[in-house]
């Protein structure tokens, strides 16, 4: 089987760099306006500073993170790190459902026999049906179902 590539869209990384830069503009906009304002406003200028790198590595790192399905599992990709979980590993897929004051967000995340459950990499989506996402958590799971059909068994492996 050929190794597969979980990713956003062009069109959804653009739209995410927009609602990136929206907010690191407010967030910019206030610490001008606090610095402005007040004598003794540093600390706070700081805070914001920091508050603002900090949303700005969180949704590269969403932006450019990234899944690959191969024959042995999925390997989870982002700036900063990378992990590889077998298929035996993996209970399932399921969406998450999270609501903020910007709305609804859904991703994808795996569970797994032990352990926690993971968020994979490029399906972080704010649309209500979103298709894109159906037809990612489709190719996971039909990816899923082929390569632990291909994998023997223990009393296969024993014969």
């Amino acid at each position: 089987m050929p190794d597969v590539w979980i990713v956003f869209s062009p069109a959804d990384r653009r739209r995410y760099w927009w609602r990136t830069g929206v907010v690191v503009t407010v967030l910019v906009g206030a610490t001008v306006a606090m610095g402005l304002a007040e004598i003794g406003s540093g600390p706070w200028v700081g805070v914001f500073g920091i508050l603002y790198l900090v949303v700005i590595f969180d949704m590269v790192n969403r932006i450019y993170g990234r899944t690959l399905l191969t024959a042995a599992g999925m390997e989870l990709r982002t700036l900063v790190s990378r992990r590889r979980v077998p298929w035996s590993e993996i209970a399932g897929v399921e969406e998450r459902l999270r609501t903020t004051r910007s709305g609804t967000w859904t991703d994808l995340r795996i569970t797994r026999h032990r352990g926690r459950p993971l968020a994979l990499p490029g399906t972080l989506t704010n649309r209500i049906w979103d298709a894109e996402l159906d037809h990612k958590q489709v190719a996971i799971q039909e990816y899923r179902s082929r390569a632990t059909a291909a994998a023997p068994t223990s009393a296969q492996a024993t014969d």
